[in-house]
Parts: structure tokens; C-alpha cells; sequence
């Protein structure tokens, strides 16, 4: 779908947003599509456990999510709410 180098290509967003079924899993990239994060934001929401990438890979490996875990996430505005404060808090002790 998307590849990692090009996630701000608009015709590749635009494709996985048309998609008629998600591939079931998805990469970084892809999943930052659906929730509306960054790809650097999808490490710490990682490490609280907001998001379980599958296969419980090592750290330096390409995380995939489950796309219908991921379609569910975006779709819930107490868990999108907990995710932004997650990021915000992780921003803010980064300074």
C-alpha cells in the first residue's frame, strides 16, 4: 500500500482511504493514515500499550498493526483522546 520513505503522498493516501477492504495488516505508515498520527507517533503510543503491533516484534523490526483493531481505534473518540494526551505528555517531557 503505502510504502515507509512516502507516507505524505497524496495519491497513496487517497488509495488506502478508497480502499473497499484494508489488507488485514497494516504497516506504520499505513496506520498513521486511519488515525490521523504521525509515524513518529506511533512509538510511544506503542510503549503505552495503546497500540499491540503483531508478532510482539523486537524492537528495531517493522511493526504491522491489525487493521480491524486499528479501523476500531479510529472510530472510538475516548480512545483517540487518550492517544493524543499520550503523545502530547510524551511531547512535552521530550523538552
Amino acid at each position: 500500500m503505502l510504502s515507509a520513505r512516502h507516507t505524505s503522498s497524496v495519491q497513496d493516501t487517497i488509495a488506502l482511504l478508497n480502499c473497499r477492504r484494508l489488507p488485514a495488516r497494516l504497516n506504520v505508515a499505513e496506520t498513521t493514515v486511519l488515525l490521523g498520527f504521525k509515524e513518529h507517533d506511533i512509538a510511544p503510543l506503542t510503549a503505552a500499550s495503546l497500540l499491540i503491533p503483531l508478532g510482539k516484534p523486537v524492537q528495531n523490526a517493522p511493526k504491522y498493526f491489525a487493521a480491524i483493531d486499528v479501523v476500531e481505534r479510529a472510530e472510538n473518540r475516548e480512545w483517540l483522546s487518550g492517544a493524543t494526551r499520550t503523545i502530547s505528555n510524551f511531547l512535552e517531557k521530550e523538552k
